[in-house]
């Protein structure tokens, strides 16, 4: 049936109007893909690799964008105190992140236990033998007169397990003189992947990150309180790209990238 000639004038303006105001519509924000945010990460040195790794697929996957700041948990933390402008935080232990929650600086209710990790005494040199760590083994023999690198005994995570360890096995008193302390762990590391340390003490995730070191033994769990890396959102940053991060990194994609890196995947 052919339409009067005023009806087609209406509907070519409903038109019209719709696909203007589709067009408005695909600007504003809310329609179609998320609005894409930035979102700063505060990380233990330790997590440098698998993190950037994780957060790459995560910014390909959602469009927000990370800025990474890698450092020891302790020096983080302060800059946390201080009011540095960050939206999620992975410290290498509890304490400094019951720090900043005993302030009201983190949401507690975001907070978990993302992943764990292991201890292991390194050696610079290719040849250097398997030990077994207790008491019996003659840890500043294996020194020769050289340090023992680990983090800050005092502040760095890494650092406290390790002597923590080293009281456990009877052995601190044998190398308390010779002890370099890093600010972090990743420091340590590179100071026997150099070969200025002969020996050092990290996580077992920094030690398969370098190939100029070989792992001499593991720590006994027993030895030292168990390591994890608590994951939460700082206090006021409600933003959803945050917390959207936050549960990307306890998915099975993200996890299985940790596990790749050395890090140990915790039960849910």
């Amino acid at each position: 049936m052919r339409r009067p000639p005023f009806a087609i004038a209406a509907i070519r303006s409903l038109l019209l109007g719709a696909g203007l105001f589709a067009g408005i519509a695909l600007c504003l924000p809310g329609f179609g893909r998320a609005q894409a945010e930035e979102i700063t990460v505060f990380a233990a040195a330790s997590l440098m690799d698998a993190l950037k790794e994780v957060g790459a697929d995560f910014e390909r996957d959602s469009g927000h964008e990370i800025t990474f700041s890698f450092a020891g948990s302790s020096a983080l933390a302060r800059q946390i105190e201080f009011g540095a402008p960050v939206d999620v935080f992975i410290s290498a232990n509890a304490a400094w992140m019951d720090a900043l929650q005993e302030r009201g600086l983190i949401d507690r209710a975001s907070r978990f236990d993302l992943i764990g990790n292991t201890l292991v005494l390194i050696s610079h040199r290719a040849d250097a033998s398997p030990v077994a760590l207790g008491p019996e083994l003659d840890l500043a023999g294996l020194l020769n007169g050289g340090v023992l690198a680990m983090g800050l005994v005092a502040a760095v995570p890494a650092g406290i397990y390790a002597k923590e360890a080293l009281q456990a096995l009877t052995l601190w008193e044998q190398v308390a003189g010779q002890i370099a302390q890093s600010d972090n762990v990743r420091a340590a590391l590179a100071l026997v992947a150099s070969g200025e340390a002969p020996l050092g003490i990290v996580y077992a995730s920094d030690a398969r990150a370098s190939p100029a070191v070989h792992v001499l033994a593991t720590f006994p769990a027993h030895s030292h309180t168990p390591i994890r890396y608590p994951a939460a959102r700082i206090a006021g940053s409600d933003t959803p790209a945050s917390a959207a991060l936050l549960a990307y990194l306890r998915s099975p994609e993200a996890q299985a990238v940790f596990e790749r890196h050395g890090f140990a995947a915790l039960s849910r």
